[in-house]
């Protein structure tokens, strides 16, 4: 998992990129190729 202080330029790698929060973090997942998880902080 990556993390990063910006996740814009992270969501445009791939279509399937979904962003969510969870207890207060942004989280990039991808169910289809997880190789492009990552984390804000």
């Amino acid at each position: 998992m990556k993390i990063k202080n910006s996740l814009k330029a992270l969501m445009t790698r791939h279509r399937e990129n979904r962003m969510v929060r969870r207890k207060g973090r942004v989280y990039i997942i991808n169910k289809k190729n997880p190789r492009f998880k990552a984390r804000q902080g």
